[in-house]
């Protein structure tokens, strides 16, 4: 059984490199991010690809 974890703030910096490592260790990731406007939403989006 894999474990599952939920990351907040997943397209932020440190919450998309914190999901990325979980997932390269075979971890399951819910990522959450309410993708507001205080930084770029388009580095946000993207953030959500490169996983």
């Amino acid at each position: 059984m894999t474990l599952k974890i939920v990351v907040t703030g997943a397209a932020g910096f440190i919450g998309f490199h914190v999901s990325k490592r979980l997932l390269k260790e075979g971890y399951t990731v819910i990522g959450i991010d309410n993708i507001n406007d205080y930084y770029d939403v388009n580095l946000k989006k993207g953030a959500f690809r490169a996983t």
